[in-house]
């Protein structure tokens, strides 16, 4: 199977979705003071059971002043999950028009994401993107089943959640999430779909955040899921190349151009042997600066 073309949000960056609970206005309204590329107004982990009726019109009053206030600002709304007894209110309930997104936590089959389309279709929302969580034993094992569908946009891997489900234990060294971080950001290249990297748990941790985050990035994927306003700057310096990274792209290609145009196509470029895999690695660098 070849991989596709990326699917795009009208230009919007995925570097960072800070989240943030649906039942909380207050917090909602501030969102965008840390400027992120994203915002999700969330229905699900972060609302308890007997707030999340409450909670819609919270969050569909908020989004409202969030797409009216912030015209730049890609707005999303995480629903309970498809087989949740939350789902279809959710739908019905807490989206509005000209949104960017609707956010749906642990699919697992490309039959859930034909019933989120479907319902999308039915009330009228069918300009609206589905950012797909991938957080379970089975969404990660059907990740690409899950992406193929042309109405995700986005894919997102949720670490917590799938360590709780496998069995497993959380470690600081992350080495039981490798695989499934892998996989995950393997489906999104396939699909031409845009991988959004696991939630830091520890808020204010800095350095835990960029480790974690040049973790990220090395798999392949664009940006991470975000839970406090700090961490959004982490995320846009972690996933945006620095101006040396570009400098040395460019000085790099330009060297081995000028080689291949001469007829040979393989150069060394200060110190290390440069081919085509690498100069298509700095090619892939320079696009995303300016994505």
């Amino acid at each position: 199977m070849g991989y596709h073309a990326a699917r795009t949000l009208a230009g919007v960056r995925m570097r960072s979705l800070l989240f943030a609970p649906g039942n909380r206005a207050e917090v909602l309204a501030k969102l965008p003071r840390s400027g992120p590329d994203g915002v999700v107004l969330d229905l699900e982990d972060a609302v308890p059971a007997e707030a999340k009726v409450e909670a819609r019109a919270i969050v569909a009053r908020a989004a409202a002043e969030l797409r009216d206030g912030h015209p730049g600002l890609a707005v999303y709304v995480r629903v309970n999950a498809v087989p949740s007894d939350w789902f279809a209110d959710d739908m019905a309930q807490a989206l509005i028009p000209g949104i960017a997104g609707v956010v749906v936590p642990k699919l697992e089959s490309a039959e859930q994401v034909t019933e989120v389309a479907n319902a999308l279709d039915e009330l009228g929302h069918d300009h609206l993107a589905i950012v797909a969580g991938l957080e379970t034993a089975a969404g990660v094992a059907r990740a690409e089943e899950v992406l193929a569908d042309s109405r995700v946009h986005v894919g997102y891997f949720g670490a917590e959640d799938y360590v709780a489900d496998l069995g497993g234990v959380r470690t600081p060294e992350g080495t039981e999430v490798l695989y499934a971080r892998s996989r995950v950001a393997l489906a999104a290249r396939l699909t031409g779909t845009l991988a959004v990297d696991q939630v830091v748990t520890d808020l204010t941790d800095e350095a835990r955040f960029r480790a974690d985050a040049a973790v990220g990035r090395s798999l392949g994927f664009r940006g991470k899921l975000c839970i406090h306003p700090a961490q959004v700057a982490w995320s846009h310096e972690a996933f945006t190349p620095t101006a040396d990274e570009l400098d040395r792209a460019r000085r790099l290609l330009a060297a081995y151009d000028a080689a291949v145009a001469a007829g040979s196509a393989a150069i060394a470029f200060e110190g290390q042997m440069v081919d085509e895999p690498l100069a298509r690695q700095a090619r892939t660098l320079l696009d995303s600066a300016t994505d």
